[in-house]
């Protein structure tokens, strides 16, 4: 039988930026095979692939794969599941989505042409680098921290995020997920600006990750004493994502366009 495959272009309102991820909706008797799904990841080679499946009580189960392991917790990908449901019609239009994940529950919501999810905050405590991470990054940090997934790593300014070019190789020796780079933004539009490394999971470069702005509003919040700010990863698709602090809760807040319809056969 026939899969519904998308492709949503998240944290962004324009086609081909933010970060893509794939989304396919199952049905509620889908066999939930990891194998597969991994298999499919792997085909899609994009950060994440979700994978979203109905259950008795009204809610969701949601599964994240990037193209070579389950992961966590992905913004992304489930910015782009809860506007593939509204959009398909899976899940009316004024109902808030509530997601089941290895991260616990999850939940959704449409704000005007935005989308808020409530995320848990993945604050950073301070760290010892290993020696790989300061060799890989090339920069001198102001500071580095370590949350349950990733380091955390603020650097002098909004030029050094922008003009990092770190040694992969050196990187994916790097325990944990990835690296997350930021620092105070030069525009006033935003508040930080970051950008994110996962050689070790088969990302070099994340475009836009939610996940990682569980880690960096709470510690920009601190740092500016404000809780609601933007934030915008310079990567070469670039992104926005919204960010509102809430105690061990996070808003993500984000915009998202759908560029591609399909089957899997």
């Amino acid at each position: 039988m026939p899969v519904r495959v998308f492709t949503v272009d998240a944290f962004t309102d324009r086609p081909f930026r933010g970060n893509p991820a794939a989304v396919c909706p199952l049905p509620a008797d889908a066999e939930w095979d990891a194998q597969w799904m991994q298999a499919v990841a792997a085909e899609m080679k994009l950060a994440e692939t979700a994978f979203v499946r109905p259950r008795a009580d009204g809610a969701l189960d949601l599964r994240w794969f990037s193209p070579v392991l389950e992961v966590d917790l992905c913004g992304h990908a489930t910015l782009a599941a809860a506007h593939v449901l509204w959009e398909a019609g899976d899940v009316p239009a004024g109902k808030e989505a509530a997601f089941h994940t290895r991260s616990g529950v999850l939940t959704a919501r449409r704000r005007g042409g935005w989308i808020d999810m409530d995320f848990p905050a993945e604050p950073a405590q301070p760290a010892e680098a290993p020696p790989a991470l300061i060799e890989a990054l090339r920069v001198r940090p102001k500071f580095i921290g370590r949350n349950r997934m990733d380091y955390l790593v603020q650097v002098a300014s909004e030029s050094y995020v922008r003009a990092m070019d770190p040694d992969m190789r050196l990187l994916k020796d790097v325990t944990g997920r990835g690296v997350i780079v930021t620092s105070p933004s030069d525009e006033g539009d935003f508040d930080f600006v970051s950008r994110f490394f996962a050689p070790a999971v088969g990302i070099d470069e994340d475009p836009v990750t939610g996940s990682a702005h569980c880690c960096l509003g709470p510690y920009w919040a601190a740092k500016l004493g404000k809780t609601s700010m933007f934030g915008f990863q310079a990567s070469p698709r670039g992104g926005t994502v919204g960010v509102e602090v809430k105690g061990d809760r996070v808003i993500l807040r984000g915009q998202a366009v759908t560029v591609l319809r399909g089957e899997l056969l």
